[in-house]
């Protein structure tokens, strides 16, 4: 393999994290699905269903699954069959991706210079600390 090759490979790789990127930040750009994943976020690692979904967001049922279809669809949140109803959670880890792919770049790869920032953050007591 040369130098092109591993280019293009990483360039790839790249392309499909933006691809995946704008899929999440397309599902979250209505703001009944904002709410919704916010929502089962709170309620992790254990989501809600449906009917309780409803419930909290007070949305018809109906309306409500066009909007968990959309979100499901981008990967933000799982759906676990129990019974005969459908239990959604948040997928924590796509999250924390989502956040990661966001500030790689911060402060030009100088974790140290982002300190401020990170310390003026309103989680910045609820965010672990970065090592690198």
């Amino acid at each position: 393999m040369n130098l092109l090759d591993t280019y293009q490979i990483m360039l790839n790789y790249q392309s499909m994290q933006t691809k995946q990127a704008t899929k999440i930040f397309e599902a979250l750009s209505s703001d009944v699905r904002l709410d919704l994943f916010r929502l089962l976020v709170k309620h992790a690692p254990d989501g809600l269903v449906q009917g309780d979904i409803a419930k909290e967001l007070d949305i018809p049922s109906t309306n409500l699954s066009f909007h968990l279809k959309a979100i499901v669809h981008s990967g933000l949140v799982d759906v676990e069959r129990e019974g005969r109803f459908m239990r959604y959670k948040a997928n924590i880890p796509l999250m924390l991706d989502i956040v990661g792919y966001l500030t790689e770049e911060c402060c030009s790869g100088n974790p140290e210079a982002c300190q401020r920032f990170r310390d003026a953050s309103p989680v910045s007591g609820i965010l672990p600390k970065r090592v690198d």
